[in-house]
């Protein structure tokens, strides 16, 4: 067991990420991740918000989210790519351009040695702001 001398909570794994405090914030949480993420988390953040203009940021599941009367979209850091949750319709109707990707039923692997494909995330975003947003 490991315990992180921070929280002081036990893993079976030596150094398990996890949160210690919940960001309250995608400024925070983004500031939580690994230094060498966060330009690429800012870069999809700011795609986000460009498609999104009028949903609010909030921290939803652990994850920055868009949301705008319901969540729309999330991201989260991982350790070799970014997640963002579409949901599993959007990953369907999209699945023809997502295919150089790694997807699963509503979750898009963004690697962090890619270009983000900032066109393809904007129509998913807008996508499912008109699907999901009210």
């Amino acid at each position: 067991m490991w315990k992180c001398p921070k929280c002081g909570r036990e893993f079976n794994k030596q150094e398990q990420d996890h949160y210690c405090v919940k960001p309250e914030t995608v400024d925070a949480y983004i500031a939580a991740q690994e230094e060498a993420a966060q330009p690429r988390l800012r870069e999809l953040r700011a795609i986000l918000q460009a498609a999104l203009p009028d949903a609010q940021e909030r921290i939803s599941w652990s994850m920055p989210t868009f949301w705008k009367g319901r969540n729309i979209i999330h991201f989260a850091a991982a350790k070799k790519h970014i997640g963002l949750y579409p949901g599993g319709e959007a990953t369907t109707l999209f699945a023809e351009e997502l295919k150089d990707l790694d997807v699963s039923k509503g979750t898009i692997r963004l690697p962090y040695n890619r270009e983000l494909p900032a066109d393809l995330i904007t129509r998913i975003a807008q996508w499912c702001g008109s699907a999901y947003g009210k």
